[in-house]
């Protein structure tokens, strides 16, 4: 594999630069504020206080849509274009993005999505490897193109989970099945269990875990990274049969399920607070082999010895190469090339 020392060193470089500073900090803030002034001249939203991941009462999905399409007209009339409103997505979501080139995403009434999102941040206080290790699959998948939903690849959510996966099954394990911190399907439990509740039941698993783990995986995070892709690299071969599981921690066969059974998706990435969705359910037949034959070939240029300068180039996008004096690759292939070279 890379050189051990060369890859750590190259990866410790890409965090300095994908980790999201006090300045990032406060210059979201200041786009969360600012959009919070413009979404109170929006009739019916006048009271509102917008947060992070906040919660409203519950709203009607046609009141959602409703609202969303006002607030798309509010940014509108104060002069932000890069607007994109998707009204009929299974949760109704309005993306933009702000001067400072924050991309975000507006939907009202979405307590399933904050509850997932600090979920995240509850297990991540397991292990100081997690949070890094999401950070650069995300910045190698953006920078192969397999992190784009709306083009039939990855979302960042199934990204996520793959590491999840990774960090169950590795050895010693680093994360307990997702069922040991919070046993039940969330979805089906919100209404009936406050945010509160759900939390506590977590942080006090999650603190019961951390007490009885019997030894710590010693790994680099340069070796957690080579063993993804070494692990990831068979998926073509898993996925046929298996379902990727972070419930259970395990490679669930397809046919144990009979939800599963007729899916037509290429890949099945369980959802573990939705059991019966598919969070990868955006990859596209095309696309998936695309993913398999990119994890594969991260694998064997993991598994070359490269200098700091060819490997930086394979796992992060052209502006961060630039930013840490490397030079990006060139390559720009027609959409015949492309699909050619997908089936080499």
């Amino acid at each position: 594999m890379a050189g051990s020392f060369v890859l750590e060193s190259a990866l410790q470089e890409i965090l300095i630069v994908v980790k999201p500073s006090e300045d990032d900090r406060l210059t979201r803030l200041n786009v969360i504020n600012k959009f919070e002034r413009i979404v109170q001249t929006v009739e019916g939203l006048r009271d509102i206080t917008v947060e992070p991941l906040s919660t409203s009462s519950s709203v009607g999905r046609r009141r959602k849509q409703d609202l969303l399409w006002n607030i798309m007209r509010a940014l509108e009339i104060r002069g932000v274009h890069k607007l994109e409103f998707i009204p009929r997505a299974r949760v109704p979501i309005l993306k933009f993005e702000s001067k400072q080139s924050i991309s975000c995403d507006i939907s009202i009434d979405n307590l399933l999505c904050q509850i997932k999102s600090k979920y995240f941040l509850w297990i991540s206080d397991i292990d100081e490897r997690f949070r890094d290790m999401v950070l650069l699959v995300k910045e190698w998948a953006k920078a192969q193109g397999i992190n784009d939903p709306k083009n039939g690849t990855f979302n960042s959510y199934s990204l996520t989970l793959l590491v999840i996966f990774h960090f169950q099954t590795c050895e010693p394990s680093i994360l307990p099945p997702l069922m040991s911190i919070f046993d039940g399907n969330i979805a089906d439990l919100i209404g009936m269990r406050s945010h509160a509740s759900i939390e506590t039941t977590c942080a006090e698993n999650i603190a019961r875990f951390k007490r009885e783990r019997y030894r710590r995986n010693q790994s680099t995070l340069s070796e957690l990274f080579v063993s993804f892709f070494e692990m990831f690299s068979k998926i073509k071969t898993y996925s046929a049969e298996h379902v990727i599981c972070t419930y259970t921690g395990n490679w669930e066969r397809k046919w144990s399920q009979s939800r599963w059974m007729m899916t037509s998706s290429p890949i099945l990435i369980e959802d573990p607070f939705e059991q019966t969705e598919n969070a990868a359910r955006s990859v596209g037949i095309i696309e998936y082999y695309k993913i398999a034959k990119t994890f594969q070939e991260t694998h064997d240029k993991l598994s070359s010895v490269l200098s700091k300068n060819s490997l930086i180039p394979i796992l992060v996008r052209p502006e961060i190469c630039r930013l840490l004096g490397v030079r990006a690759p060139q390559r720009d292939l027609s959409p015949l090339q492309l699909l050619q070279d997908l089936y080499v």
